[in-house]
């Protein structure tokens, strides 16, 4: 063989050398590529969070966020801690106990969602919560709180019932309070603090510092009210869920007229009357802003915000007849409309008509009440127990 013949020969070999190893290198650079595309997707790549523990205080926008949970539930096929007995809370006022959940004794296992009101009792909660259950909770501003509560609770609370107004009532609270009756006049005075499941009425600044520690490590994360939509986009991003998951329509809301305007005098009185919240709502509205920048940042919480808002009116827009919520004498379907409490309008909506199957039950459920929707829940999971739950 010629010397250029034995080159030619020595090429081929090496050739037949390199290509399998090229599309080794190939291989594996793909294989790198992949490992890091996480990295870049950020939370689309996190499966969702489906073990969820929220705390629903009163009178903060809570129903909502339980309409949303309830769907998110169904959405998943997941269980729910429902109300022993299809009572409309877990022992509430007390403590609470293993015992007020519907089932708890006789299914195995724990449940995925509790959303319904309960007092906070951390140690019982566990026991119906899966291990890595994610806690959170939402304070609204004690000021606007406060006034939801009395004008919703003003037949049922002793404390509220011979005062004309909230005004009144905050010229000479202890006219009105008597905390020898603690259960009924809880909505009273500090109820949100009472909600964690601590003494609503102890004003001791050391246990206050003490409360406010051990409930920053007992929940993840606590929303505020007065910024719901930026709170719905913080849920959202730190559970890893989509858009609609969040998107919802205010419920258990007011007519405006209900509404008792307070003056700047009274509003610094609630902060005083109402103190053991107020510090509350101070230190978890600094927390949430944290939280915003940590998870989010500002810039995109705007553009989220824009989305969230702009998805809202796309499904007003393809569920809700006029686009606006009436009050009880105008709803038409007795399903959807919601219990009323004291001197308070609760406000409901009217659905479009010949709207599709698929299309209707999805609107029916951004819009249900809270009484009706565990009804229907009970009806899910416990099949043949029928629902006692009246509608008005």
């Amino acid at each position: 063989m010629t010397l250029g013949g034995k080159w030619r020969y020595f090429h081929v070999i090496i050739l037949l050398l390199l290509v399998p190893l090229v599309f080794l290198f190939r291989s594996f650079l793909n294989t790198q590529v992949n490992l890091l595309v996480p990295l870049f997707k950020g939370q689309e790549s996190f499966p969702p969070v489906t073990n969820i523990m929220f705390l629903k205080t009163h009178k903060t926008a809570s129903s909502t966020v339980m309409n949303i949970l309830y769907r998110f539930t169904e959405k998943w096929n997941l269980t729910v801690a429902l109300p022993a007995r299809q009572l409309y809370h877990l022992g509430y006022p007390w403590l609470f106990q293993t015992k007020y959940v519907e089932g708890f004794d006789t299914l195995n296992g724990t449940f995925n969602i509790m959303c319904n009101h309960l007092r906070f009792n951390p140690t019982e909660v566990q026991k119906v919560m899966p291990n890595n259950t994610f806690y959170f909770s939402i304070l609204r501003n004690p000021i606007s709180q406060l006034e939801s509560s009395f004008v919703y609770y003003k037949g049922y609370v002793p404390a509220f019932q011979k005062a004309k107004s909230l005004n009144e009532f905050l010229a000479s609270p202890l006219r009105y309070y008597n905390e020898s009756i603690p259960i009924k006049n809880i909505y009273a005075k500090n109820s949100m603090w009472f909600d964690f499941g601590y003494d609503n009425n102890k004003k001791d600044k050391g246990h206050v510092r003490a409360v406010i520690e051990e409930i920053q490590k007992q929940f993840q994360l606590i929303l505020i009210s007065d910024y719901f939509d930026e709170s719905m986009v913080l849920l959202r991003n730190t559970l890893h869920w989509d858009l609609d998951d969040v998107v919802y329509f205010k419920l258990n809301s007011r007519s405006e007229n209900s509404i008792q305007n307070l003056s700047r005098e009274n509003q610094e009185k609630v902060k005083e009357w109402c103190a053991l919240d107020w510090e509350l709502y101070q230190h978890f509205n600094r927390t949430f802003w944290q939280k915003i920048r940590e998870v989010i940042g500002l810039k995109k919480l705007v553009k989220e915000v824009t989305l969230l808002r702009g998805r809202q009116q796309e499904l007003i827009d393809l569920c809700i007849q006029d686009g606006k919520p009436k009050n009880k004498t105008q709803i038409k379907d007795k399903k959807l409309r919601p219990y009323q409490s004291g001197m308070a309008n609760i406000l409901g909506y009217n659905l479009k008509r010949d709207l599709d199957n698929e299309t209707m039950i999805m609107c029916q459920r951004m819009v249900m009440p809270e009484l009706q929707y565990m009804a229907h829940l009970y009806s899910q999971q416990f099949p043949r127990k029928p629902p006692k739950i009246k509608l008005q």
